[in-house]
């Protein structure tokens, strides 16, 4: 089953840093862009960073000399280091990636389940 599977959430101070991985199953033919969004409480989904072939990169304006995403092809795995966090940057983030599960098939989102980002001291 194509599937992602995120992990590195969890509870950190201001001023800390996490990481968060995003491992893509083998059902996955190809993969093509991959990136994170985030949601905080009442307010709608916003992209945080992503990474294209070639490894093009962008971030929201937030989150620019903080955050950076990378992505490791072999592993099928999409990170994002998250520094100097603060209470804003508090939310469920989800993994997103445009992807193929067959050969002939046309690229499409799949998301991850999320996981939770809680800054607080």
């Amino acid at each position: 089953q194509a599937q992602l599977v995120e992990s590195g959430g969890g509870l950190v101070q201001p001023g800390g840093s996490l990481r968060l991985s995003c491992s893509a199953s083998r059902s996955f033919y190809s993969i093509s862009t991959m990136a994170w969004y985030r949601q905080a409480p009442g307010k709608q989904r916003e992209l945080v960073a992503t990474m294209a072939p070639g490894d093009i990169t962008d971030y929201a304006d937030s989150v620019k000399g903080r955050f950076t995403i990378s992505r490791d092809n072999a592993k099928r795995t999409v990170y994002l280091q998250m520094d100097s966090l603060n209470s804003e940057d508090q939310a469920v983030y989800y993994c997103n990636v445009v992807a193929k599960v067959r050969h002939f098939d046309s690229a499409r989102v799949y998301w991850g389940q999320g996981t939770q980002v809680t800054v607080s001291s």
